[in-house]
């Protein structure tokens, strides 16, 4: 016999304490980027995708291959003025890979602050390299709280380096990820890569063996140049809206 809910429970939606305690979270973080941005900061959102060799080749090889197949890693930032004019990175993720050095997030730091002078760098929230202080005075709790080092899978981003640089580090709670309109742009960038993969392939045939060349380099630029600064504005002015209906909410 089919069972059927009850309809009186159909539109109760049950909510934990931690709920609370995440809009809390956000609602202090958007505070603290208003503030931030009433203060002349421009906002910058800075991070990183992972785009792997079956999506580039538009192969699937299926169930039957449990031997991971390698990926890239996309290191870029952008905002309401389009890219960084940042020289973006690309990381291929495997063991040979070498851990990148601590300056690269200083360089990004010093690109952005003579591209639009001070900066509030918003990056997700991420793994913890340090915890972050148990006890805050009440002049730092007007502020996002934001831990010593935010350790990305590429780099680690230290707000002691955006401060130098005259930015302001912020970080994005992670239940609220879609406030942070990059995964948007990565979203477009791996479209464009599906799309226009074939437009970038060489083949090539030498005796009894085929080959496939693929312009990697030159299919990601071309990806993240059709992302341009109109569309990023149309990516910001949406998480805009949300901000402002968070705002409204939570407060």
């Amino acid at each position: 016999m089919p069972h059927f809910a009850n309809p009186l429970l159909r539109n109760i939606i049950i909510k934990s304490p931690l709920d609370n305690i995440k809009q809390k979270k956000c609602l202090q973080y958007l505070k603290t980027l208003r503030t931030l941005q009433y203060d002349g900061f421009k906002t910058i959102y800075f991070g990183e995708n992972d785009i792997s060799e079956s999506l580039i080749t538009g192969e699937d090889f299926g169930d039957e291959y449990f031997k991971q197949s390698p990926t890239w890693c996309i290191l870029h930032a952008g905002g309401s003025h389009g890219w960084v004019p940042w020289k973006y990175r690309m990381f291929l993720r495997d063991e040979l890979c070498v851990r990148q050095e601590d300056s690269l997030f200083f360089e990004f730091c010093d690109v952005a602050k003579k591209a639009y002078g001070k900066c509030a760098i918003v990056v997700k929230d991420g793994k913890w390299l340090h915890e972050m202080r148990s006890n805050e005075n009440k002049e730092s709790q007007a502020q996002a709280h934001v831990p010593s080092v935010i350790n990305l899978t590429s780099i680690m981003c230290c707000p002691e380096v955006a401060k130098s640089c005259g930015h302001e580090l912020l970080c994005l709670p992670s239940p609220y990820g879609y406030l942070n309109p990059l995964d948007s742009a990565w979203s477009s960038l791996k479209w464009f890569i599906i799309n226009n993969r074939r437009a970038f392939c060489l083949q090539s045939i030498d005796g009894a063996y085929a080959y496939q060349y693929i312009l990697l380099s030159s299919l990601i630029s071309k990806g993240i140049e059709r992302i341009n600064p109109s569309k990023w504005r149309t990516l910001t002015n949406k998480v805009r809206r949300w901000e402002n209906y968070y705002l409204g909410k939570f407060s």
